[in-house]
């Protein structure tokens, strides 16, 4: 008979309830995923998966960069956002193209220069550094290119997108007939004798100079609102448990159709009791270990575990939070396709409803919820003995 080695989590609860698994597993996975193997009691019901990792997916490795994507095909739930994590070397280029969808981009690490043009002939030209945004209405044509080594986030607002299916300038060379590009460019055919013949994607160049030697002015003027925002030059709001830096069309103008908020929860801290009345919450961890129950109603919960690198979901209007597990600070993005970011926080909604109403549905003490903040408090700060309980 197999003996129990203590190192090995087992699907036991401390109430006894469960018992060894002796059987074929993948341990370090179970370690990775300790809500699973042995889910909270107030775990109930069936719900989809909420999760999923970058680590899980395929990269495409080209000479200039990588990418990778979790799409609505690796996490069917997640149908209104997408998401690429791609990294570029030093001078390595995102050929110039356009989507059908908006674009949105974080900048994890390193820094990148980009380009675009739009419908009014208006350019925009940026270096971009670690934590800045950038966003491309659906239909308008850019470029990304790498000033050292870097890793970003790509956000697009259709779930069902794939960064291999955009429009590039490649491809469409590719599949134009020469005569028509001699018209079209007003040059001899011959010019074009050495298209690549298929897009190119990403691919590898020479460090560009700096930006004012690439300026180019146009007759039409610069794009009235900026397509980079720096977000980490907004000062945060400030809470026990961390803090938020929130960003929408009312700060970033020309981001129309995905709000966001970037998260810090400390040790012990937790993003609180909430949910959001406007979309789904597309999420990416860029650091630190969580975890997060989502509550669905009718009697059905689940609880699942993140990391750097992961992407959760929170289907609209469920209630959720997400609690910082581990000793090192997490730091999250909440993602919505939306031009305005919004939350409703259970805690207010209980301190601005009558407390005698309040007592009698939750049979709470009234010296409970007459001390319960009026102002929205979205990160908390859980009691240091239950952290310490939990941890030790």
């Amino acid at each position: 008979m197999a003996t129990h080695d203590p190192r090995i989590p087992q699907p036991i609860r401390s109430d006894g309830a469960g018992a060894p698994d002796y059987g074929p597993r993948n341990v370090l996975r179970d370690i990775q995923n300790p809500d699973l193997l042995v889910p909270p009691k107030t775990d109930a019901g069936t719900v989809t998966n909420l999760r999923f990792s970058f680590s899980d997916t395929s990269m495409i490795l080209k000479h200039g960069g990588w990418s990778r994507e979790i799409t609505a095909r690796e996490l069917p739930i997640a149908t209104t956002l997408a998401g690429v994590n791609m990294s570029l070397t030093a001078g390595g280029v995102r050929e110039l193209h356009w989507h059908k969808e908006a674009e949105w981009a974080y900048m994890i690490l390193g820094r990148a220069r980009i380009t675009a043009v739009d419908q009014n002939g208006r350019n925009f030209i940026a270096d971009i550094g670690p934590g800045d945004l950038w966003y491309f209405p659906p239909g308008i044509p850019h470029s990304i290119q790498g000033l050292e080594q870097c890793e970003f986030l790509l956000v697009f607002d259709n779930g069902n997108f794939s960064d291999l299916s955009t429009l590039s300038i490649s491809d469409w060379f590719a599949h134009t007939p020469p005569e028509v590009l001699s018209a079209n460019f007003g040059v001899p055919e011959s010019r074009f004798d050495k298209q690549p013949g298929k897009q190119v994607y990403i691919y590898q160049d020479d460090v560009p100079g700096p930006i004012h030697s690439q300026k180019i002015n146009s007759p039409a003027g610069e794009v009235p609102h900026p397509f980079k925002y720096e977000l980490l030059k907004q000062p945060p709001l400030e809470f026990s448990g961390g803090s938020v830096r929130i960003v929408d069309s009312s700060v970033f103008k020309i981001s129309k159709t995905i709000a966001a908020a970037l998260i810090e929860i400390k040790p012990g801290g937790m993003r609180e009791l909430h949910w959001h009345p406007n979309n789904d919450e597309w999420q990416y961890y860029l650091t630190g270990k969580a975890r997060m129950t989502v509550f669905f109603g009718n009697g059905t919960a689940r609880t699942f575990d993140y990391q750097a690198g992961d992407v959760g979901y929170v289907p609209f209007a469920t209630g959720h939070y997400v609690q910082n597990t581990g000793n090192d600070t997490v730091w999250f993005l909440e993602m919505f396709k939306s031009d305005r970011f919004a939350d409703i926080s259970l805690a207010q909604w209980m301190a601005l409803t009558p407390t005698q109403l309040v007592d009698s549905n939750v049979r709470v003490p009234s010296s409970f919820s007459k001390n319960i903040k009026k102002d929205k408090v979205p990160v908390v700060k859980y009691p240091p003995y239950t952290y310490k309980q939990k941890h030790d």
